[in-house]
């Protein structure tokens, strides 16, 4: 019983070591309070689900898994639990939910009305899949993307973009347009960059020196697509209680992030 007893003692600490290591590497130190993805058939009844979106990768040659590490997974959990921290303190949107993953093949997608994405020049679609993406946006889904870098990434970002929406146009989101005003009056943009700002100074990544505010909208006008080119704001979000990443950058990403899902919520 004792040697029973020794060998559960080290399953635990192994257990514990393995699940630090994740925590690690996908997200820095769990907050408090932090809840991970549910994959039961039964979600938490919520108004708003903090969705993020699992691809496959395709870049580099052929369709990857859907591994947990994979780049669909950057800043995970740490920056959308962040994000819904501050969702619940500061708007009145009823989210008791916990985080979820969502694959493009899970029905549970009909029932999120808003996905984000990162690294989305990585992304990968099968026309099946193409698909059932286009319908979550036809049936009033929302879609954010964020943390792609210059010319290369553009163009294989829309690659899987126009499998999705074929023939869509992109644009630049004028300053005075509703998403940028909805709870937030965000009169003032400027690019948000990557923790690695920290230790370079840059507030680029690769060729991407200008950031892009843009969006594809429906046929009556409203953003379906918004998209945060030449930024990294889920690293802004991940970063916000760290001493050295500026104040500045994270409460603009917070503010963007917020007005993106209000106007998800009431356009």
């Amino acid at each position: 019983m004792k040697l029973m007893g020794i060998l559960l003692a080290i399953g635990l600490l192994l257990m514990a070591a393995v699940e630090l290591s994740g925590w690690q590497r996908f997200g820095g130190a769990p907050s408090a309070g932090l809840q991970l993805y549910d994959q039961s058939d039964r979600p938490v009844p919520s108004e708003f689900f903090f969705s993020r979106l699992r691809y496959n990768a395709g870049y580099g040659g052929g369709y990857g898994y859907r591994r947990f590490g994979g780049g669909w997974a950057q800043d995970f959990p740490r920056a959308d639990h962040d994000c819904l921290v501050a969702l619940r303190r500061l708007t009145r949107i009823d989210s008791p939910s916990p985080l979820n993953v969502v694959d493009i093949d899970d029905d549970h997608m009909w029932d999120y009305p808003w996905i984000y994405a990162v690294n989305v020049s990585n992304w990968a679609f099968t026309d099946a899949e193409a698909q059932r993406l286009r319908n979550f946006i036809a049936r009033g889904g929302f879609l954010m993307v964020d943390h792609f870098h210059g010319q290369g990434d553009w163009n294989r970002f829309m690659s899987g973009m126009s499998m999705v929406l074929p023939g869509a146009a992109v644009e630049d989101i004028p300053d005075d347009d509703a998403i940028f005003h909805d709870l937030y009056d965000i009169r003032e943009k400027f690019q948000i960059p990557g923790e690695q700002f920290v230790a370079t100074g840059r507030t680029y990544e690769k060729d991407g020196y200008i950031p892009g505010w843009r969006a594809i909208r429906d046929k009556d006008g409203r953003i379906v697509v918004a998209i945060c080119f030449n930024m990294h704001l889920g690293d802004a979000w991940e970063w916000a209680d760290a001493g050295d990443y500026p104040e500045k950058f994270s409460g603009l990403a917070f503010r963007i992030v917020l007005n993106y899902i209000t106007y998800a919520m009431t356009h």
